[in-house]
């Protein structure tokens, strides 16, 4: 690996794999649960396996509007004509059924004796009566108690990071709160002298500040809590004492810029002063100056200057380590294939993602185009494309109509 010794030199490039599995081993799950109310817990980690507390649907009910029937009644390979006996309306108390047939609901309760439903449109209704069709099946339209959850199965396991299709299953078994895990806090920070935060005055050599936007909204997503500090100056006094009081409040530092080896990139000696800088360089591009180490016992990951570089550095490697503190199990996003609408030549080495967006091509196949900005500088490439074409380390050159791998960007996060 590209580890720093005394004379701080590299020995190379670590692989994108080594880094993200370097960068999870170094941390452990933070401690603490709370209990939140279904409308906050979106997004959370559940922190024990939950087991359902009664049976999912809790009775047999009727999947459509309809006539409840027993199948012993229907004649064989005949229609059958039946006396209607009553009828149930969802919510309204269970039935009893010994013989006919009863008009029912969705979602009634099925009548005790029924095991069998057969839908309006297939039945003749007439006087007190309904003739039905030959060919029902025994059993047809009846959703059984349990058969979509039996009470005391597992049904969520811990670990997950809670969606909105898990807070209905919930909210249907009954419970109203749910036990998650602690959040992880992070310290974000931006360096940079050229940087102004959004909505302030612009010198004549600034830039706005993008990367901690950006940065801030990915942390959220990825179930962290921010601890916002704003910009650091390119200013080595100083900087070690802001990392160490960041570090002490928090379970990740994490910086962009100033992990290069200009004369104002600061951050890596600063962290080298209060803890230690033990991987550096990543063989992505773009996105290489990745550093991972600790500030004052903290996890910290230092991320590039450049917005691209940002994502991407975020998404291989600061996400999965995120996930590990938040006690998510986590796997990475699986790339599907599309077909190139573009030729790409490169040197082989790093790992690279190119920004592209999807469209049908005439034979209904998936194909991707590369956006026009290719520097790693280009905001509106990644806030114009859909996401990541990624070619392998090996990879010198690709055509147009070749097969490649393709990571949305809504499954980064």
């Amino acid at each position: 690996m590209a580890r720093l010794g005394g004379g701080r030199t590299d020995s190379g490039l670590v692989t994108l794999d080594e880094a993200a599995a370097d960068a999870v081993s170094r941390v452990h799950p933070v401690a603490g649960t709370v209990e939140l109310p279904l409308a906050e817990a979106d997004g959370h980690v559940l922190a024990r396996a939950l087991i359902a507390p009664r049976d999912l649907p809790p009775f047999a009910n009727s999947a459509v509007d309809g006539y409840a029937i027993r199948f012993a009644d229907l004649a064989a390979g005949a229609a059958t004509s039946l006396p209607v006996r009553g009828r149930t309306m969802a919510g309204e108390a269970r039935a009893a059924l010994e013989y006919g047939a009863w008009r029912i609901f969705t979602g009634a309760p099925v009548p005790e004796g029924a095991d069998t439903i057969v839908m309006q449109e297939d039945v003749v209704a007439s006087d007190g009566a309904v003739v039905l069709p030959a060919g029902i099946v025994l059993g047809a339209n009846l959703r059984r108690a349990g058969e979509d959850v039996a009470c005391g199965q597992e049904v969520l396991s811990a670990g997950r990071r809670l969606r909105p299709p898990d807070l209905g299953l919930l909210a249907a078994l009954g419970l109203a709160h749910v036990t998650v895990r602690r959040c992880p806090r992070v310290a974000l920070f931006s360096t940079g002298d050229e940087l102004t935060e959004p909505g302030g005055l612009l010198g004549p050599a600034a830039i706005y500040d993008a990367n901690r936007a950006m940065l801030l909204a990915m942390l959220v997503r990825a179930g962290a809590e921010v601890v916002d500090l704003g910009i650091l100056r390119d200013e080595a006094k100083g900087l070690g004492q802001r990392l160490r009081e960041a570090a002490c409040d928090c379970d990740l530092v994490l910086t962009s810029g100033g992990v290069s080896v200009g004369e104002a990139d600061h951050v890596r000696d600063a962290v080298l002063t209060c803890g230690t800088l033990d991987l550096w360089r990543v063989a992505i591009k773009p996105g290489k100056p990745i550093a991972i180490g600790s500030v004052a016992g903290t996890p910290f990951i230092g991320l590039p200057g450049n917005p691209v570089a940002v994502f991407v550095g975020f998404a291989f490697v600061a996400r999965p380590l995120i996930a590990r503190l938040a006690g998510e199990s986590y796997a990475p996003p699986i790339a599907r294939p599309v077909r190139l609408g573009f030729a790409h030549a490169r040197k082989p080495g790093r790992r690279e993602f190119l920004r592209v967006s999807l469209e049908y091509g005439a034979d209904g196949d998936v194909i991707a185009r590369k956006h026009r900005g290719e520097g790693a500088g280009s905001l509106a490439s990644l806030a114009q494309s859909d996401g990541l074409v990624v070619l392998a380390e090996d990879v010198a050159q690709v055509e147009a109509g070749e097969a490649a791998s393709f990571l949305p960007y809504a499954e980064l996060f």
